[in-house]
C-alpha cells in the first residue's frame, strides 16, 4: 500500500525493474493486467490486494457424496429409517472417527490452531526443536569436511614474505575432515585430520611442491559449569541461563502433552455421553407431548361433535378451549420434534462434566450427536438412543472418591508433569553460578613430504606426508585450562530466581487445582443424590397424575367434573411426564459426571489410551540392542545419578493403581454400592409408587440393552 505514495519518476524505474524480473524464469507478471509506467501503484496494489483461491490437493476433501442427503426437517416429513445404538456402540464410533477431537462449541472453525488431533503426541514426540530425538541429537556425533583450492599471483613488496622472492606464484589446497562428539557428562571429543598443499616459487623450498598431513584427538572437559550427567540431561549442550531442552525436560515436554490429549479425549468421550442423554430426552419428550396431544385431539373432537350438534356440552367457549389445548400441544410437539438452535448439555457449561439443559428437540439433538461421531448431517436415518438410564440408587465412599481423584484426575497430573519441569529447571540454573573452568587437552601427529602417499621409490625421510607420520617422529602436545567468570553473576542469579519463582507459581496452581478438583467431586456427589431423589419424586408425581387423569376423566364422561379440570389434568400429565424423563437423564448425567470428577470416565466408559505399534524391524532391532547390553534393564531416561522424572507407566485402571505421582496419595478405587432404602422410605414410597417398569413407556426401538448397569463397577 506503500508503493502508491512513490514519486512518478521512482515508480517508472520500479516497473521497468519489475518487467525485467518478469524475465527471470520463475518470475512472471499478469498479462491481463500489465504493469504501465504512470499507473504502477495503483496495479501493484491491485495484485497485493486481490483476493485468490489457493491450489490445495484434493484428497484433503470430503467424499462428494458425505452431504449429499438433505437434513430431515419438520417441513418435509419424509420416511426415515431409525438406527437404534447403544452408548458403548456411540463412544467406540466416535473415537474411531475422531481424527480431529471435536466439541460441541465449532472451535476448529473459529481456531483451528488450537484443536486437538489424534497426531499431537507425535508431532511432540518429533518436533526437531524441541522433541525427544532433538534433545538427544545435541549428543550424536558429528562428521564435517571441507576442500578447498585456491590460486595466489601477487606481487609483494618485501621479499621476507615471499620466502625469498618479491613475485609469489601458490597453488594452495586444504582438506579437512573432523568427527566431534559430547558425552553425558558435557565433554566434547574431537578427531580431527588436517590436510594442506603448497606449491610455490620461492627459491628457499627443498620441494617445488610439499604436502603437509596432521591427525589430532582433542578434549574439552567442563570441570565446573556445564559439567555433569544431571545438567547435561536437563538443559542440554548450552550455557545460556533460562534456556533448558534437555533429554528430560522434553520427555516431561511429551508427557504433559499425552496428557492434553487425555484431556480433550475425555471431554469428547463426556460430550459423546451428554449429546447421548439428550436425544433420549428429546425422544421422550417428544413421545410425551404427542401422547398429550392426542389426547387434546380427542377432547376436542368430541366437544365439537357437540358443538355441530348444538347438544350440552358443546358450548362454543369450551369448543375454543379445547381447540386451543390440541393447538398448545401441537405447537409443542412440533417444537419438541425439530428443536432450536441453543446450546445443549455439554462439558462446563456450569459443572466440569457438563449440566444437563436439553433444550433441542429430536432433530437438533440428533444432528449434535452425528457431528461429534463425524457422521454425516442425514444419511436417510435417524439415530435412537437403545439404553435405558441408570434408575438404581447407587453410593460412593466419600473418602475413596477424595483419594481417587487428587490422582487420577487428568489436570492434577499434568500440572505435576508441568511442576517436575520446572523442578529440573530449578536444578539445571544453580548449574550457572558457578565459573566456567574447562580442561582442554590436545595430541597431534606431524607429516611432512614431497608427496602425499609413499610411490615405491626410495625420496628420503620425507618422500610422503603419510609416511612421515607414520613413522611418529613429529609428535605434539597441549594441555591447558581455561576459566570464564562473569563479575557478578547478574544473569546467573537472575535465572535462579526465575526458576524458583516459577517453581512456586506451579505448584501453587496445583495445591489450588487440587482445591477446586475436590469442590468439583462435592458438587457431582452431591448433585447425584438430588438428582436420584428427584427421579423418584418425579416418579411418584407421574403416578399420581395419571391416576388423576383417569379419576377425572371418568368423572368428566359421567358429567359430573368442568372441561377445565380435564384439560388441566391432560397438561399435567403431560408435564409430569417429560419432568420424569428428565430426571432419570440428569440423573444419568450426574453418575457420568462423577466419574469425571474424579478423573475415572474413561476407565468407566471402558476407554483405554495407547501407543500405535512401530515397525516390526523396530521391535527386532530394540531386542538385539538390549541383548547386546547384557542385563536387561528398563529405559526411563533416568539412572543412578540423575534425576529421577517418573515411576513408570500410568496404570488406567482405578482397581488396580499401582504406579503413582511422587506425591499422591493412594489410588485404591472407590467402591460402587447400592444403597440400600431405609424401612422408613420404603414405608412412605409403597403406597404411590408403582414398579419403573410399569411407570416408563417403551422407546420406538425394541427392547433396550442394560449398557448402563453393566458399566457399573458394583461391589
Amino acid at each position: 500500500m506503500l508503493l502508491t505514495r512513490i514519486s512518478t519518476p521512482a515508480c517508472r524505474w520500479f516497473a521497468a525493474t519489475t518487467l525485467l524480473a518478469g524475465m527471470v524464469p520463475g518470475c512472471s507478471t499478469r498479462k491481463s493486467q500489465p504493469f504501465k509506467p504512470g499507473e504502477c501503484g495503483d496495479c501493484i496494489s491491485a495484485v497485493a490486494t486481490s483476493v485468490e483461491y489457493p491450489d490445495v490437493n484434493q484428497c484433503c476433501s470430503l467424499d462428494s457424496d458425505w452431504g449429499a442427503v438433505a437434513p430431515v426437517t419438520i417441513a418435509n416429513p419424509t420416511q426415515v429409517d431409525y438406527w437404534n445404538l447403544t452408548l458403548e456402540e456411540t463412544i467406540q464410533l466416535a473415537l474411531a472417527e475422531s481424527e480431529v477431537i471435536r466439541d460441541l462449541g465449532g472451535a476448529v472453525v473459529r481456531s483451528p490452531q488450537t484443536a486437538t488431533t489424534t497426531l499431537d503426541p507425535a508431532l511432540r514426540e518429533t518436533d526437531p526443536r524441541f522433541g525427544v530425538d532433538a534433545a538427544l541429537s545435541a549428543f550424536d556425533a558429528q562428521f564435517s569436511t571441507s576442500v578447498f583450492g585456491e590460486k595466489n599471483d601477487r606481487a609483494l613488496n618485501n621479499q621476507f614474505f615471499g620466502g625469498g622472492t618479491r613475485l609469489l606464484q601458490q597453488d594452495l589446497m586444504v582438506w579437512q575432515t573432523a568427527l566431534t562428539k559430547r558425552a553425558a557428562a558435557g565433554t566434547q571429543y574431537t578427531v580431527r585430520q588436517y590436510v594442506d598443499y603448497d606449491a610455490n616459487n620461492a627459491p628457499g623450498n627443498e620441494f617445488p611442491s610439499a604436502w603437509n598431513a596432521n591427525i589430532e584427538g582433542e578434549f574439552r572437559h567442563p570441570l565446573l559449569q556445564g559439567s555433569g550427567i544431571d545438567y547435561n540431561r536437563i538443559a542440554g549442550p548450552t550455557n545460556v541461563p533460562g534456556v533448558y531442552n534437555g533429554v528430560l525436560v522434553a520427555r516431561v515436554n511429551t508427557d504433559v502433552q499425552i496428557a492434553d490429549f487425555e484431556l480433550a479425549i475425555r471431554d469428547l468421550v463426556s460430550n459423546v455421553e451428554n449429546a447421548y442423554w439428550d436425544l433420549y430426552f428429546a425422544y421422550r419428550d417428544l413421545d410425551a407431548k404427542i401422547a398429550a396431544r392426542d389426547a387434546s385431539l380427542e377432547t376436542w373432537r368430541r366437544i365439537h361433535a357437540l358443538y355441530e350438534s348444538g347438544r350440552r356440552g358443546g358450548e362454543a367457549e369450551k369448543e375454543a378451549q379445547a381447540r386451543e389445548q390440541f393447538f398448545l400441544f401441537q405447537e409443542e410437539v412440533q417444537n419438541a420434534l425439530s428443536g432450536r438452535l441453543i446450546d445443549g448439555t455439554r462439558t462446563g457449561n456450569g459443572s466440569s462434566g457438563g449440566t444437563f439443559r436439553a433444550q433441542g428437540g429430536v432433530h437438533v439433538a440428533e444432528r449434535r450427536l452425528r457431528m461429534l461421531l463425524g457422521l454425516p448431517p442425514s444419511d436417510g436415518r435417524l439415530i435412537r438412543p437403545a439404553d435405558e438410564p441408570i434408575t438404581a440408587p447407587m453410593a460412593f465412599d466419600w473418602s475413596e472418591v477424595t483419594g481417587e481423584s487428587l490422582v487420577r484426575r487428568v489436570e492434577l497430573r499434568r500440572q505435576r508433569w508441568v511442576a517436575r519441569r520446572y523442578e529440573l529447571e530449578w536444578i539445571a540454573s544453580k548449574n550457572h553460578l558457578l565459573p566456567q573452568l574447562d580442561a582442554v587437552g590436545r595430541y597431534r601427529w606431524r607429516g611432512y613430504g614431497k608427496d602425499l602417499l609413499p610411490t615405491g621409490v626410495d625420496q628420503g625421510r620425507f618422500g610422503s606426508a603419510y609416511g612421515t607420520l607414520a613413522d611418529g617422529d613429529f609428535q605434539e602436545w597441549q594441555v591447558g585450562m581455561e576459566l570464564t567468570v562473569p563479575l557478578g553473576y547478574r544473569q546467573a542469579f537472575a535465572g535462579v530466581r526465575n526458576a524458583e519463582l516459577q517453581l512456586a507459581r506451579q505448584r501453587a496452581i496445583l495445591r489450588e487445582q487440587e482445591r477446586q478438583v475436590l469442590h468439583d467431586v462435592a458438587a457431582s456427589v452431591a448433585d447425584l443424590d438430588r438428582a436420584r431423589v428427584v427421579s423418584e419424586t418425579t416418579a411418584n408425581r407421574l403416578a399420581a397424575a395419571q391416576q388423576q387423569l383417569a379419576a377425572v376423566t371418568a368423572a368428566y364422561e359421567a358429567d359430573k367434573a368442568p372441561l377445565d379440570l380435564l384439560l388441566e389434568a391432560q397438561r399435567t400429565v403431560a408435564d409430569a411426564e417429560s419432568r420424569h424423563y428428565r430426571a432419570l437423564a440428569e440423573y444419568a448425567i450426574a453418575m457420568k459426571n462423577v466419574h469425571f470428577a474424579k478423573g475415572t470416565l474413561l476407565a468407566y466408559d471402558g476407554v483405554h489410551l495407547n501407543e500405535g505399534p512401530w515397525n516390526s524391524q523396530a521391535y527386532s532391532d530394540a531386542a538385539a540392542l538390549e541383548a547386546r547390553r547384557g542385563k536387561a534393564r528398563h529405559l526411563n531416561y533416568a539412572s543412578a545419578i540423575s534425576p529421577r522424572v517418573s515411576r513408570g507407566g500410568y496404570d488406567q485402571d482405578p482397581a488396580m493403581a499401582e504406579a503413582l505421582p511422587l506425591d499422591a496419595p493412594t489410588a485404591r478405587g472407590p467402591e460402587l454400592q447400592e444403597e440400600p432404602e431405609s424401612d422408613e422410605t420404603a414405608s412412605a414410597a409403597s403406597p404411590t409408587v408403582a414398579p419403573t417398569s410399569e411407570i416408563l413407556p417403551k422407546l420406538h426401538a425394541a427392547e433396550p440393552a442394560q449398557h448402563g448397569v453393566e458399566r457399573m463397577w458394583v461391589k
